[in-house]
Formats: C-alpha cells, sequence, structure tokens
C-alpha cells in the first residue's frame, strides 16, 4: 500500500504542475506549496517554517528567497524586532494557491471518471481516519521529500 500511496502522490504532484506550467507558472517548484500553505492565513518566518517543514531554518531561508525572487511571498521587518523577517503571501501567491486548489479538483474529477465520486471521497475520508487516529487527532503536517 505504501508503494501505491507514493505513486498515486507523486502522479498527482506531477499532473499537478504540468498544468501549472500550462496556466503560466513556470518558475515554481514542488516545494513551494509546502511555505504557501504554511503562510496562507497569516505571515510566518523561517524559524516556523523550518520546525514546519523539518529542515535548518538556513533551508527555509533559502527556499523563501527563492519564492521572494519569483513573487510568490514577500518578507517585511517585524515592528518589535528586526531580526524576524516574517513572510506573507503576495497576490500572485494567493493566485497560485488558487490555480493548485482548481487544478487539485480537476484531477480528482479524473480520479471520480475512473473509480466514481464515492470512491474517491470514502479513499479521503478513510486517509483521514487513519491519520488523525495515529496524530492524537489532528492531521500531521505536510513535509516536503528533501
Amino acid at each position: 500500500m505504501a508503494r501505491l500511496l507514493a505513486m498515486a502522490f507523486r502522479d498527482l504532484i506531477d499532473d499537478l504542475h504540468a498544468r501549472l506550467g500550462e496556466r503560466g507558472w513556470q518558475d515554481t517548484r514542488p516545494a513551494f506549496g509546502f511555505v504557501l500553505l504554511a503562510a496562507r492565513d497569516g505571515p510566518t518566518d523561517a524559524t516556523a517554517l523550518a520546525a514546519h517543514l523539518g529542515v535548518t531554518k538556513q533551508a527555509a531561508s533559502k527556499l523563501v528567497d527563492a519564492m521572494v525572487a519569483v513573487g510568490l511571498v514577500e518578507r517585511s521587518a517585524a515592528a518589535t524586532d528586526a531580526r524576524r523577517r516574517p513572510v506573507a503571501l503576495t497576490t500572485a501567491g494567493r493566485r497560485f494557491l488558487a490555480d493548485v486548489e482548481d487544478i487539485y479538483g480537476e484531477l480528482e474529477a479524473g480520479w471520480a471518471d475512473v473509480v466514481g465520486r464515492d470512491d474517491v471521497e470514502r479513499v479521503r475520508a478513510s486517509l483521514e481516519t487513519v491519520l488523525r487516529a495515529r496524530h492524537g487527532g489532528e492531521l500531521p503536517p505536510v513535509r516536503p521529500t528533501w
């Protein structure tokens, strides 16, 4: 089962990035999504991102630098601590996330065309149930595979 889940994940991510390219998002990497999701509900920083991603602060900072360069996030100075540099989504970053959600909907619809909407929803519900049972009722963080 682990192999099939890994293959399904890779297949979805590959299709996602192919479709993002078709929509004009050429300079993105799969790891960008993890940062964008972490910053979706409000600014974050490299320290929090490093903990969330399971990487060093330097690795998280380099990833943020690459995302700043393509305009998906921006850094600002914190009002109370000049060393802290909050990372927030830009308008382009929000558009990117919206495109990702649209594409995931299209990809799931493709799966539903093969096995039916009910089966897709059962798989989703079963995976969520197992993950929550294993992690104290919470969904664990999604981390990139470096």
